[in-house]
């Protein structure tokens, strides 16, 4: 048999592919963001998501992806920038309310300003200060691209040094093994 013999073998159902898809990113974890912006009134907009990456050092790059289903989708269609804010495992009650449509997502007590003026997460093991660099289509989702202008790390001022994770449909924190803890030679 031919490669292209054994390619065409290998074809299923479009349905069969989603499920497979899905089963199959679900095992694997990533760390959770909340991604925010405001609209052109000024009102704040944002989402959770894992679909986030660094892309570039030189310029500093990172990328979100963002279903075009959801109701932030025109805001950061429109917008000029983005924060991200990594998540700590003790934000998974803030990380569940942004991925909840119609929730009440920006409380005072859970909110900070970048030094570009976007609205981002207080507590946040960081934040990222983007402008975007490049929106691209992709599927059913547009591929974010921002440029960092401003990081605010979170890390000293919280204590909080854990990220909080999303694994096979759950928040999950990660434990370090006793061996992680050894001093280093």
């Amino acid at each position: 048999m031919n490669r292209t013999d054994r390619r065409a073998v290998a074809d299923v159902e479009p349905s069969q592919v989603r499920e497979g898809f899905r089963a199959a990113m679900a095992q694997l974890a990533g760390g959770v963001v909340v991604v925010t912006t405001d609209d052109a009134d000024g009102r704040p907009h944002g989402f959770t998501a894992t679909s986030f990456c660094s892309v570039s050092m030189d310029p500093a790059l990172v990328l979100v992806c963002l279903a075009e289903t959801s109701s932030s989708y025109a805001a950061f269609m429109d917008c000029g920038g983005f924060a991200v804010s990594l998540l700590s495992q003790e934000q998974s009650v803030l990380a569940t309310r942004f991925a909840t449509t119609g929730a009440d997502k920006f409380r005072a007590e859970d909110t900070v300003t970048t030094p570009r003026l976007l609205p981002a997460v207080a507590g946040a093991l960081a934040v990222l200060d983007c402008a975007v660099h490049a929106r691209h289509p992709a599927g059913d989702h547009i591929i974010l691209v921002g440029a960092v202008r401003h990081v605010l790390s979170g890390r000293a001022e919280s204590g909080r040094g854990e990220p909080l994770v999303y694994h096979d449909r759950a928040f999950r924190q990660l434990r370090r093994p006793d061996h992680a803890r050894l001093p280093r030679p």
